[in-house]
């Protein structure tokens, strides 16, 4: 487990703190990485998430716990030729509930023909994990998106977003927001929650110009998808 802000260590709830902590970050929701990726483990996360789904038995084992929708867990399908599914990881504990999850794919750069890497990441306000990937500040994308949304740069009578994709069958912008130069980041939102994409190179996120879809795997999880290595990415490389 590490911190989903910085990517530290984070120090277990104890009789003074009832949160899970971060000593650069104070507390956070624990983020959980996988280190092998295939169908059981995919599984044992589809599971974690979905046996949060019953909200009136969240609240009567912890008082105060979210409730509502599940958290989602975006995955590309069908898989662009060549790729792979490299990475799965939620931040949260048993008293918060899941309140962020992330997958990795890697597969083909879109123009260098190289290696690509793409990380989908779904979570609720504050939690940092879309923010720390995207190489931003702060633990949420909504000053740039605001920015975005209503700066609409030179020779431009409106802002129009520089990604559409399909989130669960639902029509979904996304918007270019400020990053490392080795990486492209978008975000957006899906189903009332953060919706983060970033690709590393730069390069790779011409693949959301491409008609991508994105689908919840809590949902069904499809018996043909492809497994590749682990994502250096989700792992920490960032």
């Amino acid at each position: 487990m590490s911190c989903p802000r910085c990517g530290g260590p984070v120090r277990a709830p104890d009789l003074m703190h009832t949160a899970w902590r971060c000593p650069d970050c104070g507390p956070v929701a624990p983020l959980h990485v996988a280190e092998h990726i295939g169908p059981e483990i995919v599984a044992s996360t589809v599971e974690r998430i979905v046996e949060q789904r019953d909200p009136a038995d969240r609240e009567a084992r912890f008082p105060g716990a979210r409730s509502g929708a599940p958290m989602p867990l975006w995955c590309l399908w069908p898989l662009p030729q060549g790729w792979t599914m490299t990475g799965v990881g939620w931040a949260g504990d048993d008293r918060g509930g899941v309140r962020a999850t992330a997958v990795a794919c890697t597969g083909p750069d879109p123009l260098g023909g190289g290696p690509a890497d793409l990380v989908l990441v779904a979570e609720e306000p504050g939690v940092g994990l879309g923010t720390r990937l995207a190489g931003t500040t702060g633990v949420d994308p909504g000053p740039q998106l605001a920015e975005a949304l209503t700066d609409p740069g030179p020779g431009s009578a409106e802002r129009v977003a520089h990604a559409k994709i399909r989130a669960g069958g639902h029509p979904t912008p996304l918007w270019s927001v400020k990053s490392p130069t080795d990486r492209s980041a978008y975000a957006g939102e899906a189903r009332g929650i953060w919706l983060y994409a970033i690709t590393w190179p730069a390069s790779a996120g011409y693949l959301l110009a491409e008609d991508v879809e994105l689908h919840d795997l809590t949902e069904w999880t499809p018996p043909e998808l492809v497994y590749g290595a682990p994502s250096p990415y989700l792992h920490g490389r960032v």
